[in-house]
């Protein structure tokens, strides 16, 4: 599986672990910044980019999910939720990330990196990772509800 990864200043040292760590496990690892630590770097872009590959990558048929990552991961999962065909969820335990993926399809994990150790932030985004999306008929039409709207503007009861 391919796995965008994007950051601010705050989780560039959760960023630099997990990019190890996930390639060691066998992820391909793409990262979309910053290359260096800047404590005024905007994230909108390194999160908006690492969003758009993760779409461009699905639509091509490719394996892939992707990681933001903040000092609270609000504003980076704002964002990456900004690029059509994004659905990313603000993760802070193993349950928030499995039934992220479970129920939502979400394609992008966005954590805090401030609001965990190393260790548990890697152990919830392994879980995200790790989950895969049941495609249960509820949470298939609850998703395309929320893609009408994205596309049309049209809200379906």
């Amino acid at each position: 599986m391919r796995v965008h990864i994007a950051t601010d200043h705050a989780g560039m040292e959760l960023s630099a672990h997990l990019i190890t760590a996930l390639a060691a496990k066998g992820y391909e690892m793409v990262d979309h910044g910053p290359q260096a630590y800047d404590a005024e770097d905007d994230y909108p872009s390194f999160c908006i980019n690492a969003a758009l590959a993760v779409v461009a990558d699905q639509a091509a048929g490719v394996d892939a999910l992707g990681i933001v990552l903040g000092g609270s991961g609000n504003g980076e999962q704002i964002a990456a939720n900004k690029v059509k065909g994004v659905r990313a969820a603000l993760a802070w335990n193993h349950s928030t990330a499995t039934l992220a993926r479970e129920h939502n399809d979400a394609n992008v994990i966005a954590v805090g990196g401030r609001q965990h150790t190393v260790e548990e932030a890697t152990a919830i985004i392994e879980a995200f990772l790790a989950e895969p999306f049941s495609n249960a008929e509820r949470h298939v039409r609850r998703i395309g509800k929320i893609a009408v709207y994205e596309t049309t503007g049209e809200i379906v009861e």
